[in-house]
């Protein structure tokens, strides 16, 4: 039998990555969410991710510490985020062989002292439809930021929370579909294009309704390396049609006192956050 460690190409020898776990009776999103924000304070990590949802049943439970316990006797141990909101089947997970962290069970107590009262227990109230109201607030938000995608609709503008308006390519869509699902948000977004450079001016349709509006921009380097993966060796993709975009970009926000945010170095939940607070949505 070969006890040897396994070797690359080089002859270095491989070391396998920890496996972090994110396991939860219902969507796993929040378990998700908090494990990789706990994870980005140890930058160059390399980690292989695996996420078990709708673990509801102390079977299933005891299968997935089954697997757990595997890799724990075979490598380095797994990391192992939960937000497993029933007590039997947090019992159960918390007897695996990895590193335990769970997100739900070392508050709920606190919790249950500071509102003098008992956690229900009930999985799935974070990301299902347990809100009836809310939940169909953001479907909503959703199908108003369809509709009003890249400048498709100006139907209703006045009802929109928000308009995010920037050259092509620098993130409007994803934060506007951002904003509607996770915050009910009606966000339409309007691309700036030649005429409105050339004029100086805000899109008309949306001159009435300047103080919903947002601008983004980004660097032209940036914008640039992202418009040649969808239109290699254009114009369109150039530095200096970049280049002429942002700066008219940007003088249009400061003309018409349009808040903005270069968004080239944010993610798209920095953004979101970004607008909400300065538009105070």
């Amino acid at each position: 039998m070969n006890t040897a460690p396994d070797r690359d190409a080089t002859g270095a020898e491989h070391v396998p990555a920890p496996v972090v776990f994110f396991l939860s009776d219902s969507t796993g999103i929040t378990a998700e969410t908090l494990g990789n924000t706990l994870l980005t304070q140890f930058p160059g990590q390399r980690l292989e991710r695996r996420t078990i949802p709708f673990i509801t049943t102390v079977e299933q439970a005891r299968e997935v510490v089954a697997v757990i316990d595997r890799l724990a006797a075979a490598g380095p141990r797994p990391i192992v985020f939960s937000t497993a909101v029933n007590q039997d089947i947090r019992t159960i997970l918390a007897q695996s062989g990895g590193h335990f962290v769970d997100l739900f069970g070392a508050h709920i107590g606190v919790l249950e002292q500071a509102l003098h009262a008992s956690a229900s227990g009930e999985p799935g109230k974070a990301h299902g439809v347990g809100d009836a109201i809310r939940y169909q607030s953001r479907m909503t938000a959703v199908e108003y930021a369809i509709e009003h995608d890249d400048g498709q609709s100006i139907r209703a503008l006045e009802r929109a929370d928000l308009i995010l308006i920037a050259p092509s390519r620098c993130g409007k869509t994803p934060t506007a579909m951002y904003l509607a699902l996770q915050h009910g948000i009606l966000a339409a977004n309007f691309p700036l294009i030649e005429e409105d450079f050339a004029r100086g001016e805000l899109p008309r349709p949306l001159q009435p309704f300047v103080r919903k509006c947002f601008g983004l921009i980004s660097l032209p380097a940036r914008l640039s390396q992202v418009r040649h993966e969808r239109r290699p060796g254009t114009t369109y993709a150039s530095m200096a049609q970049c280049s002429y975009e942002l700066r008219n970009a940007e003088e249009m926000y400061r003309l018409n006192q349009v808040p903005y945010v270069n968004s080239a170095s944010m993610s798209v939940e920095e953004i979101s956050a970004t607008i909400l607070q300065r538009m105070r949505l």
